[in-house]
């Protein structure tokens, strides 16, 4: 069974391109519905309609519901989303986020991309890495599906440490998003 999945982006897709290779190589049984982008020009735009897949140009909370549910999303993906969007029933525990840090540290708002990977060094922590959880509500809240370590190094800058972050995230977020579609991974607390 080939599950439809809406990807929300806000930059330049490499997290939504890592999907779409996954799903590519069959080793994510889903099609990619729609990629809603939170502004228009980013990269994730042009990668997007580079391999065909429809984009929708929105960041209204209900504008990107509207977006998902008319293109028939069964799944979300958040992709380096980010604006406010609290799933709603049709969505709730079937939206899935990447964060570049081992939440609950480094979460929350204003905590994205460079920002987390300074302030991780800035606090001189040796492990950072990335989770991926379901959305409920707030920023970087939900259950934790799978997270992955990645070593700090005494020489790093925020740029250094994205960069292998970034490799695990490409990694783990596919596989995590296979095993939940198909139900090997079931979070906490689910039926």
């Amino acid at each position: 069974m080939t599950a439809r999945l809406g990807i929300l982006l806000s930059g330049s897709g490499t997290t939504y391109a890592a999907v779409a290779e996954a799903i590519a190589a069959n080793r994510l049984a889903a099609e990619i519905a729609v990629v809603v982008a939170s502004k228009p020009g980013i990269g994730g735009i042009a990668r997007a309609q580079a391999n065909g897949h429809p984009v929708v140009v929105a960041a209204d909370p209900d504008a990107v519901t509207a977006a998902l549910t008319d293109h028939g999303a069964e799944w979300v993906a958040m992709c380096g989303w980010l604006k406010s969007w609290d799933p709603p029933a049709r969505f709730a525990g079937r939206t899935v986020n990447v964060h570049p840090a081992l939440l609950p540290a480094f979460g929350g708002k204003g905590m994205y991309g460079r920002h987390v990977h300074a302030a991780v060094i800035a606090r001189g922590c040796t492990l950072s890495g990335c989770t991926i959880h379901l959305v409920a509500g707030h920023y970087d809240s939900g259950p934790i599906l799978a997270q992955q370590a990645v070593p700090v190094a005494a020489d790093d800058t925020a740029e250094t440490l994205q960069t292998r972050v970034q490799a695990a995230e490409r990694s783990l977020y596919p596989q995590v998003l296979a095993d939940l579609i198909t139900g090997r991974l079931r979070p906490r607390n689910s039926p």
